[in-house]
C-alpha cells in the first residue's frame, strides 16, 4: 500500500513541478519576484499533495521567531529535497547557498540563478577566501532578502548528526546578523535518494535567534547544538 502511495505521489510531484516550471518560463525575462512567486507556488503544491496522497501534514513551529529581528539569516538542517521548497513559504524569497551543480539543471537551475542563488565553490569555501564571503554580504545587503544555508553541507539521514561546515561561522561573522536555526524531521517522511515516502507529519521549527557577537567556533557549536537538540524531540 505504501509503495502504491509513493508511486502516485511521485507521479503527481514530478508532473506538477514540470508543469509549474514550464508555466514559469516567462518569469526568466521579468523581475525576480515573479520567479519567487512560482517557487512558493511549487512549495504549496507539494504541501497539498503530501496532505491529499500521503495524509501528511506540514507543521511550521516558531514562526514568531522570524519577527523578533528585522534582518537575519537562516541555518537549516537538511534531510530532504522537500525543505528547499517548503522554506520558501514562510521566508518569502530566501537566497540559497547551494552546490554549483544545481545551477546547471535545465529550468530548475535557471530559476535558481534568476532568484540570486549563490553557488558554493568548494575550494574557495575550504580556503575561507574573503572575497567569496564579501560577495555574499554584498548580495544580501543589496536585495534585502534572507540568506538560507544548509550548514551540514548535504542532505543527511534523520538520525545522522555530522558536524557543521566551518563556512557557516565565516558567514555569521561576515554578515554580522542574527541567525535563526531551523530543525526539521523531513528525513522521516521523505528520505534522501529514496523513492519511498513514509507516513508521519513533517515538523519544521524556527528556533530562537542567535545574536551576532559570538566567536565563530562558539557560534558553530551553539547553532549545531540547538538544531540537533530540537531534532531529537521529533
Amino acid at each position: 500500500m505504501q509503495l502504491i502511495r509513493s508511486l502516485i505521489f511521485n507521479i503527481f510531484l514530478y508532473v506538477g513541478l514540470i508543469t509549474i516550471f514550464i508555466l514559469a518560463i516567462p518569469t526568466l525575462f521579468l523581475p525576480s519576484q515573479f520567479t519567487i512567486f512560482f517557487g512558493r507556488l511549487s512549495a504549496k503544491y507539494i504541501v497539498l499533495i503530501l496532505r491529499i496522497i500521503l495524509n501528511t501534514k506540514v507543521i511550521f513551529h516558531g514562526i514568531e521567531n522570524l519577527k523578533k529581528v528585522d534582518n537575519y539569516f537562516i541555518a537549516s538542517a537538511h534531510q530532504s529535497m522537500f525543505e528547499t521548497f517548503a522554506l520558501q513559504i514562510p521566508l518569502e524569497g530566501p537566497i540559497f547557498i547551494l552546490k554549483r551543480e544545481l545551477l546547471n539543471i535545465p529550468l530548475f537551475g535557471w530559476y535558481l540563478r534568476k532568484i540570486g542563488s549563490i553557488a558554493i565553490v568548494r575550494e574557495i569555501t575550504t580556503k575561507e577566501n574573503l572575497n567569496f564571503f564579501d560577495k555574499v554580504k554584498e548580495k544580501i545587503e543589496k536585495c534585502k532578502r534572507p540568506l538560507l544555508i544548509f550548514p551540514q553541507g548535504t542532505r543527511v539521514k534523520f538520525d545522522e548528526q555530522p558536524p557543521f561546515k566551518k563556512g557557516i561561522g565565516r558567514i555569521y561573522k561576515t554578515l554580522n546578523l542574527p541567525c535563526i536555526p531551523v530543525a526539521l524531521n523531513t528525513g522521516k517522511v521523505w528520505p534522501k535518494r529514496s523513492f519511498m515516502k513514509y507516513p508521519g507529519d513533517i515538523h519544521i521549527s524556527f528556533l530562537e535567534p542567535i545574536m551576532p557577537g559570538k566567536d565563530s567556533e562558539e557560534f558553530i557549536k551553539d547553532v549545531e547544538n540547538k538544531i540537533y537538540t530540537e531534532i531529537k524531540k521529533f
